[in-house]
């Protein structure tokens, strides 16, 4: 079955009718969610709906728009609730330049914090990157990015950038932007990118995919992204589904 390595079903979209859609999940193919933490907020509620479903995993972390009030008891606090069973990655943290704010220098060094953290508690991180692919490089190079492992959410990036990732040891997000006609680079890095190191992934309820773009996304799209991967790279869509899924198991060591 599916294996959705990110979403956001703490979502205030997802008010109405969130326990029916979650629950309908596994009728549509999906058997694995990981719910992942983005604010202070959204890492509370996080917490609280993957203790609800025993198919949901959760990530708990800070995203780079909502590091400004960080202080270290926040470090703290994820670090109380990664010691649950049910927490399986430090994310989604990083960097995202394509706005002013919060300033470059304050999103670094949360960034290199959470880094660190992962690194202390040995787990996988999920990491956000937006027209920061330097900074963001440079950041986990210094912070111990060698040795840890996880996924570069959503990758946006060139080839170039993905074979460095990939020789680094992690996985690639992919989603519902590489049905999108515009993702002529996103296509080409699914190409060259081994089936072994590729998660599926919905950003839910953003980024949906073709031919439901617009409306709000939810975990039973992906297979609109798997029939994409499917025709990219001439691999049934069983085999990868199979084959993702059993990448974010062991990316995650979900046992």
């Amino acid at each position: 079955m599916i294996f959705d390595t990110h979403a956001h079903y703490d979502d205030e979209s997802f008010d109405e009718d969130r326990e029916e859609l979650i629950f309908s999940l596994k009728n549509k193919g999906v058997g694995t969610v990981v719910n992942v933490g983005a604010s202070v907020a959204s890492t509370k509620k996080t917490f609280e709906i993957v203790k609800k479903y025993d198919f949901m995993y959760g990530a708990v972390g800070i995203h780079p728009e909502d590091v400004e009030r960080l202080d270290e008891s926040h470090m703290e606090w994820l670090k109380s609730l990664a010691a649950d069973k049910k927490i399986v990655a430090i994310g989604e943290i990083g960097l995202d330049y394509h706005y002013d704010e919060p300033e470059r220098e304050v999103q670094k060094k949360w960034f290199a914090r959470q880094l660190d953290l992962a690194y202390e508690l040995d787990m996988p991180i999920i990491i956000h990157s937006r027209d920061a692919a330097a900074d963001t490089l440079d950041i986990m190079k210094a912070h111990h990015g060698d040795e840890l492992n996880g996924v570069i959410h959503c990758f946006s990036y060139s080839p170039e950038m993905a074979q460095i990732y990939l020789d680094m040891g992690y996985y690639l997000g992919i989603g519902g932007v590489v049905t999108f006609k515009n993702s002529k680079k996103l296509k080409e890095v699914v190409k060259m990118t081994p089936l072994e190191r590729i998660v599926l992934e919905t950003d839910c309820p953003y980024l949906t995919p073709e031919p439901h773009r617009g409306k709000r996304n939810d975990s039973s799209y992906l297979k609109y992204v798997v029939e994409c991967i499917s025709e990219l790279k001439g691999i049934s869509d069983e085999k990868i589904i199979k084959t993702t899924c059993e990448n974010a198991v062991k990316m995650y060591r979900i046992r």
